[in-house]
């Protein structure tokens, strides 16, 4: 007979396995520093048309971001039209170096089950 599932050891300990960040790990939250990971900087809209997102979307996300500590946001005109351009931190990228290797364990031991 078959033991109910309630008794099955667990292939995976998710205890063993590291927490993954979750500022980072929304998806507009890690697109944004994926972007600005391989970029100087990049202008809002810029941003925008890459992710595939709206302003409202964007304004949340980076400004958790900015609040984190994990971007930087400087705004400034270009004649009349105001220009808003995101740059990581050494913090943020630091993040997302740390939220890249902490998957990578979780990837690895779910392709050794």
């Amino acid at each position: 007979m078959a033991k109910p599932s309630a008794q099955r050891k667990p292939r995976l300990d998710p205890g063993a396995l590291p927490p993954l960040d979750r500022l980072v790990h929304e998806r507009i939250r890690l697109g944004i520093l994926s972007a600005l990971a391989v970029n100087d900087s990049l202008a809002f809209n810029d941003l925008k048309r890459l992710l595939r997102t709206t302003d409202g979307n964007l304004s949340v996300h980076a400004r958790k971001l900015e609040d984190a500590g994990y971007l930087a946001c400087t705004k400034s005109f270009a004649g009349r039209l105001p220009r808003t351009e995101f740059r990581l931190t050494a913090a943020g990228r630091r993040a997302l170096e740390r939220y890249l290797n902490d998957l990578e364990l979780v990837l690895r031991a779910a392709r050794r089950r």
